[in-house]
């Protein structure tokens, strides 16, 4: 499984990311640019996923790498968020609260 750090995902461009986590975490605050696809709806808005390469992230890596290796076994090229959202925020980092 692919993986890469907040600080590679802050640097990233023109790279989808999907987060993974509830609806309710996701408004909470989540990184600028993110499109949510909770965990438990994944399976069926397969179709919503880009057809090129994309992120995914959780809160803190856990649903992101189960997400990422059910993806991956479908074909996908998918890459885990190490870390997730949490360790963006407490990097400082901005977050977008819709």
């Amino acid at each position: 499984m692919k993986s890469i750090t907040i600080d590679e995902l802050a640097a990233r461009a023109d790279v989808p990311l999907i987060d993974v986590r509830e609806r309710d975490e996701f408004a909470a605050g989540h990184v600028p640019g993110a499109v949510n696809v909770p965990l438990s709806e994944l399976g069926d808005r397969l179709g919503e996923l880009p057809g090129e390469a994309f992120d995914v992230i959780c809160q803190a890596g856990g649903r992101s790498a189960r997400a990422v290796q059910a993806l991956e076994a479908r074909g996908y090229d998918a890459t885990n968020v190490d870390g997730g959202t949490g360790e963006w925020i407490a990097s400082g980092r901005a977050v977008d609260k819709p």
